[in-house]
């Protein structure tokens, strides 16, 4: 059994603070505003993740409104929901990212982008991609206020995990 997943987040982006994709930290002027560390890019990987075994999303487990994620470290969120996801008998088999931003440019750090992230989920490093696009100077994230990322993945269920119960695969 498969399944997909779509993850999407957009973040404000604020001078003085860390401008943090999958946990890689890339020299910019102005940083991701957030309740956590604002790692959009971790944040759109969680829900792509959750959401294609529909565990929730990451507002669901780590919502804003409660003080124990201020300044939240974004990888360890991805650690623990993907710790979740295997729990739940799911395996990654595909990870594919667009980040949208005018500021930094992306392909420069993809490679440090795509290893932190196949560290952080203790996968191959080949099954993970990240792409950089800009929104063309329209909107706030082509004026540069804003970045956006979406993630898509595909899961798989471990074949020891997958039983046959009254007529269904679960």
């Amino acid at each position: 059994m498969m399944r997909t997943g779509i993850g999407y987040d957009i973040h404000r982006l604020k001078r003085g603070r860390r401008f943090l994709l999958g946990g890689a930290d890339i020299p910019s002027p102005k940083g991701e505003l957030g309740h956590s560390d604002g790692d959009a890019l971790a944040h759109a990987v969680c829900d792509a993740l959750l959401g294609a075994c529909a565990l929730g999303d990451i507002g669901e487990l780590y919502p804003p409104s409660d003080p124990a994620w201020k300044d939240a470290d974004s990888l360890e969120l991805l650690r623990n929901a993907f710790t979740l996801v295997k729990q739940n008998g799911w395996q990654l088999v595909n990870l594919d990212c667009v980040v949208i931003c005018e500021n930094p440019k992306i392909l420069p750090y993809r490679d440090v982008i795509r290893k932190s992230l196949a560290k952080a989920l203790d996968v191959p490093y080949e099954i993970i991609f990240v792409k950089g696009k800009t929104a063309e100077g329209l909107g706030s994230v082509g004026r540069g206020k804003a970045v956006e990322v979406f993630a898509q993945c595909l899961l798989q269920k471990q074949p020891d995990m997958q039983q046959k119960r009254e007529g269904q695969w679960v």
